[in-house]
């Protein structure tokens, strides 16, 4: 027997519209700040636990809908770092790459103290443009 509610979640694309099919309660700030994380953990918990035994629609809809506020809470009263639902938050610190490229700040006055020129600086390193983007 195909599960109906499960058929009806299939065609839903937002967290709003998760919750607001199961009616779950929400702050839409928390939503908005979370909505891949709620459905990521939404799903983790469609994965791993039983649907009940009698299956009328209303006991599957009460039953998915305490997965989804189960999910939705999480992030109530916590955040996606704490809680690690994807992968990268659950990467060690040392494997993660920083966002940026660091410049020490000696280099920086150095570099300045070398005076200004008014002359564009060189291109980096295997790059055909010059600074401010001009080609030669």
């Amino acid at each position: 027997m195909i599960d109906p509610v499960l058929s009806a979640l299939s065609r839903l694309s937002s967290a709003e519209e998760f919750l607001d099919y199961l009616e779950v309660s929400y702050e839409p700030e928390i939503v908005r700040v979370n909505r891949l994380h709620i459905l990521k953990r939404f799903q983790k918990y469609l994965l791993t636990a039983s649907a009940p035994e009698a299956r009328s629609e209303s006991e599957l809809r009460f039953f998915y809908r305490g997965l989804l506020e189960q999910a939705y809470q999480d992030f109530v009263s916590s955040t996606p770092l704490q809680e690690k639902v994807f992968a990268v938050f659950r990467r060690p610190a040392l494997e993660r790459k920083p966002a940026a490229a660091t410049v020490a700040v000696e280099d920086l006055r150095s570099s300045l103290r070398g005076g200004c020129t008014g002359s564009r600086a060189p291109a980096a390193p295997g790059s055909d443009l010059r600074s401010g983007g001009a080609r030669s």
